[in-house]
């Protein structure tokens, strides 16, 4: 989606959608940035803007794939040149053999590899050690066998991985033209947080802060600074409109109460809210909203569980679509065992899934982690709730393994 599309589809604000529109929402609202050229070292986490070509046959010449003697012809084979990695070998007339390395190129007329294992050498004449001539081709990678030069090797739209980065070298690429991950600020809002020691004396210590880089680095985000915020307006205006980030994420401070400091500030920024409040348990109180420059910014609650599914019910979806992929789909499993829900509010539980099943996990208050720590996905439950044997929706958790 461009910029353009984005923002007239967070033309309107949606007041406690429920939960899967309030997700679609927030996708429609990412806008994909310009494609830049990017250096190979750079690039893990990118997206794809263009088709990655083949800049030179894979291989780009016949070569050995073992240790061992190129050979032409019948045995016995008189060994007349070595052949190393990057040398440029002679020809080979029939009855003739090099030795050879693995990766070396083949001399042309090379009709096939005897391993070293299998071979035995004599006053420079070689034999099979089974008297038996290897079959022709054997052991010999063939020119442009994996792709010729031209050939198209990924779509527009992949993520570079690491073996991207290895494809993209051995097919003679430098450079690739990518979508850049999104940078993103994280301002931790709470007078009452510990950004270090132990919970005391009405102050708890904070367990965002730690979480929030690996949850942006799990969707392909890039965190570019985390801090804390006062518990005050003007502070809270200056950090987001200090802010360089491509995106603006703020944990606490999204509810109407004394010390809640998001709406105001926002208020004051002339941001225009996109989503404000979802009809969902845990997280109701999540907010999207645009800057006046385009940019997005979320507030996320302040409870450690509902800010994670604050976080991948409006942030995720917004960078999958910055990003230049599709949203992350939901799966479908078997409930073992009820969930609860309001009559008119998703519900969104810390679970554990196994195969086609899964289980939730106990310790799901808003502000427990614990539950969460051992879920590989959410579990959606509609408005009423689930009950046992029911099939339900399922959303894995980016940064939990499968």
């Amino acid at each position: 989606m461009t910029p353009e599309e984005s923002a007239a589809a967070g033309s309107s604000t949606l007041r406690e959608p429920d939960w899967p529109t309030a997700r679609e929402r927030a996708y429609q609202s990412g806008a994909v940035g310009p494609a830049r050229q990017v250096a190979l070292a750079n690039a893990a986490g990118c997206v794809l803007a263009t088709d990655l070509l083949a800049r030179n046959d894979l291989p780009a010449f016949d070569s050995s794939s073992m240790d061992g003697w190129a050979v032409s012809g019948a045995p016995p084979w008189r060994v007349t040149q070595t052949v190393l990695a990057g040398d440029r070998p002679q020809p080979l007339l029939a009855g003739e053999a090099a030795d050879i390395a693995t990766g070396a190129q083949l001399p042309v007329g090379t009709q096939a590899v005897l391993r070293r294992e299998g071979g035995v050498t004599h006053d420079g004449l070689l034999t099979p050690s089974d008297g038996i001539a290897p079959p022709a081709d054997k052991d010999m990678r063939r020119r442009a066998e994996e792709a010729r030069e031209g050939e198209k090797l990924l779509p527009a739209g992949s993520v570079v991985t690491p073996v991207t980065l290895g494809l993209a070298a051995a097919a003679g690429h430098d450079w690739l033209m990518v979508y850049p991950q999104p940078t993103v600020d994280v301002f931790i809002m709470g007078d009452e947080l510990l950004m270090e020691g132990t919970s005391g004396d009405g102050r708890l210590r904070d367990a965002l802060a730690p979480q929030a880089a690996g949850w942006l680095t799990s969707i392909g985000a890039v965190p570019a600074g985390i801090r804390q915020v006062p518990d005050d307006q003007d502070a809270t205006v200056d950090a987001i409109r200090n802010s360089d980030a491509d995106l603006v994420m703020t944990t606490g401070g999204t509810a109407r109460g004394p010390v809640d400091q998001l709406h105001p500030a926002l208020t004051t920024l002339g941001a225009r809210l996109i989503v404000d409040q979802v009809a969902v348990r845990p997280g109701h109180p999540m907010v999207l909203s645009r800057l006046p420059d385009g940019r997005p910014a979320i507030g996320l609650p302040g409870n450690p569980l509902a800010a994670a599914v604050g976080f991948v019910s409006l942030a995720w979806p917004l960078i999958d679509a910055s990003r230049g992929v599709p949203l992350a789909s939901l799966e479908v499993a078997t409930l073992a065992g009820d969930i609860s829900a309001p009559p008119h509010s998703h519900r969104l539980l810390p679970s554990r899934r196994q195969g086609v099943t899964v289980t939730p996990v106990m310790h799901h208050g808003p502000a427990m982690l614990s539950g969460l720590a051992e879920a590989n996905v959410l579990a959606v439950a509609p408005p009423g709730g689930a009950s046992d044997g029911e099939a339900v929706s399922v959303l894995p958790l980016p940064w939990s393994p499968r």
